[in-house]
């Protein structure tokens, strides 16, 4: 009902006594379902208000002619599902085909030619551009400001670009039906820029970028920590100014770590190598395990066959119950080992974690400015924990391309 505007302000007139008698011309254009139905008839009863159909004739004020129009609503709402389970299998086709769905124009990058969305040569190498630009930056504010002063009037508009990186449309997905137009960016790029959208955070005024802002989780509450300036007085006189990182929630103060960036930084540098290379050699390690186990590894499908019959047998009363929980406690072991087995990490997950932290990474990091330096570890780190007893840092997750 809330959607009916002028159903609501109707209800509003007779709660203020304003309506003697409500004519609809028939009962579906009053109302579609039971819940609606007795909700406000129980608003006009308190404030004697009648109601009449002007093409049916419907009486409510007896038992009889209550129990029709109950009949007559659950018809009609029965209709309506029935039309949006149509609808919907419609629609569902439609995408699986790779159709498009929608009566509105095409998103921008994109025009529907035979009812299926393709590239539209005119703009799409903005399209292109914009995603060019966002990974190096990892900012969409940025990319926007760039997109503006490369193109000008040509660039699209700020909410037509914001799509670009939150419309799964542009990475050939639509719902369920991954192949569904011609991508700009793969699925991974997609969801990679969704979770650094999450952890965003701005600078107020014309600062410098905090290099960790939205990357260290507060262990208290959850919330992301946001850098601030502090300013700190010398004994010559003059100010110095360090950063600082604190709980971003403002609303519930709490005593939580306030960590400046140097030692987050300073953390960072010498345990990220060594972390790194633990991590690849345990992915080495299962892989060698996995690999040394195949051939000893029964069948997947062979043990659900043998849990099929083990249950027929018990069907059956041909074997104990006892036993009937041996074996299947047995065989669903061994199931859930070579599911386990199946899902592992390879190292083609952190090829570009590889690349990132390879050779002298520590001078080549140094040598950058600090917006670049942000765009490093937001690239690579996927958050930073903190220990509730120590006040410091405890260890961190690397943004690899899992999947």
């Amino acid at each position: 009902m809330k959607h009916r505007p002028g159903l609501l302000r109707l209800l509003d007139d007779v709660k203020h006594d304003k309506i003697d008698m409500i004519l609809v011309t028939k009962l579906d254009r009053w109302f579609r379902n039971i819940k609606d139905y007795n909700i406000t008839e129980e608003i006009l009863q308190a404030h004697n208000c009648h109601w009449k159909t002007i093409y049916e004739n419907y009486d409510s004020s007896t038992a009889n002619g209550q129990m029709v129009i109950n009949i007559m609503l659950s018809v009609n709402q029965a209709e309506c599902d029935r039309t949006s389970e149509r609808i919907k299998a419609v629609l569902n086709y439609k995408r699986s085909i790779g159709e498009v769905t929608s009566g509105m124009c095409a998103c921008y990058g994109y025009k529907v030619v035979n009812n299926r969305l393709v590239k539209d040569e005119s703009v799409s190498h903005i399209v292109e551009d914009a995603y060019k630009y966002y990974f190096t930056c990892y900012s969409i504010r940025s990319t926007l400001r760039y997109l503006k002063a490369t193109y000008g009037d040509k660039a699209p508009g700020n909410s037509q670009a914001e799509h670009f990186f939150k419309n799964e449309t542009y990475a050939g997905k639509d719902k369920d039906n991954l192949n569904y137009c011609e991508p700009y960016i793969t699925l991974e790029q997609f969801q990679r820029i969704r979770q650094v959208a999450v952890r965003k955070t701005y600078t107020a005024g014309n600062y410098e970028p905090y290099l960790f802002s939205s990357l260290i989780k507060c262990p208290w509450c959850g919330n992301n920590y946001t850098g601030y300036r502090k300013k700190h007085k010398l004994k010559s006189g003059g100010e110095s100014i360090y950063i600082k990182y604190r709980c971003g929630n403002k609303f519930n103060r709490h005593s939580c770590a306030h960590l400046t960036e140097h030692k987050i930084e300073e953390y960072m540098l010498t345990h990220v190598s060594f972390r790194l290379d633990d991590e690849l050699t345990q992915i080495e390690f299962n892989r060698q395990q996995r690999t040394h186990h195949t051939e000893k590894r029964e069948n997947p499908k062979i043990l659900r066959d043998e849990i099929d019959r083990l249950n027929i047998l018990f069907q059956k009363g041909r074997i104990t119950e006892r036993y009937y929980e041996e074996q299947y406690e047995l065989l669903d072991k061994k199931l859930s080992e070579i599911n386990k087995a199946s899902k592992y990490i390879s190292l083609e997950s952190y090829k570009d974690l590889i690349r990132a932290f390879g050779g002298n990474w520590q001078d080549l990091y140094l040598q950058l400015d600090k917006s670049h330096k942000q765009v490093f570890w937001k690239s690579t780190i996927k958050d930073i924990q903190i220990d509730k007893e120590t006040h410091q840092i405890c260890g961190f997750n690397f943004f690899a391309n899992l999947e």
